[in-house]
């Protein structure tokens, strides 16, 4: 015995279904089941579309309660969950553990075709597109299709011409995060790329990529003339 007990035969009913693991509730649109009525409902609001739940101070909307309460703490500026390794916070357990990854080099996603690791499920969805050749972020302005939302948004820069991001050492500017990472190398004197044959280091993997070849001999380009 559990030493269980409470005030109603629903909750006794309830606490006796989860302890059995039985999932009596199964959605009708998908593969999807659960042990209580109550998150079978919450469920079927990525079906309908429903978000009944609806941020004070601005447009967000959502299906439950628990996440709307971790959205308000964008506007709060809260986050309890701290890292014990570096200065890190955030506002859900969940981010932390998957930040935690960073330290402990731990890799749980794995793909199924090649030896890609890491440290998200959303990393390995983005990786299998390469495999699949899935493409679901397409530009309005041009024929443009890419594997992720972040490449879409440095594409459309080139569009608009905005370079939102800023260096604070000189007066580069780019469209996107990543561009500014590799500028920033060049006043730190990082060189993260090394070639694994003579030692020499690289700013850019593109640039580490191009170098090996002189190893190889591998010549790609080929003067059509």
């Amino acid at each position: 015995e559990s030493g269980y007990s409470c005030t109603s035969s629903l909750y006794l009913s309830a606490y006796s279904t989860t302890k059995s693991g039985d999932k009596t509730y199964k959605c009708s649109e998908c593969i999807y089941s659960c042990t209580h009525s109550s998150e079978l409902k919450v469920h079927m609001r990525k079906h309908s579309g429903e978000k009944p739940y609806k941020c004070s101070e601005c447009d967000y909307r959502c299906t439950n309660a628990g996440s709307l309460k971790l959205h308000m703490g964008t506007h709060s500026g809260e986050k309890p969950y701290n890292c014990s390794e570096c200065d890190y916070s955030c506002t859900q357990s969940a981010k932390l553990k998957r930040h935690m990854r960073t330290h402990s080099g731990e890799k749980p996603y794995k793909c199924s075709e090649c030896n890609y690791r890491c440290t998200t499920t959303g990393g390995l969805k983005r990786h299998m597109r390469i495999h699949s050749g899935e493409k679901p972020y397409k530009c309005s302005e041009c024929d443009y299709s890419c594997t992720q939302i972040g490449h879409l948004r440095a594409h459309l820069g080139r569009h608009s011409g905005e370079k939102p991001y800023n260096c604070n050492e000189c007066d580069y500017r780019c469209a996107t995060t990543e561009g500014l990472k590799q500028h920033m190398r060049t006043h730190s004197g990082e060189k993260p790329y090394e070639c694994s044959e003579c030692g020499y280091g690289f700013t850019q993997s593109a640039h580490l990529k191009v170098h090996m070849r002189i190893h190889s001999g591998e010549k790609p380009y080929k003067c059509s003339e």
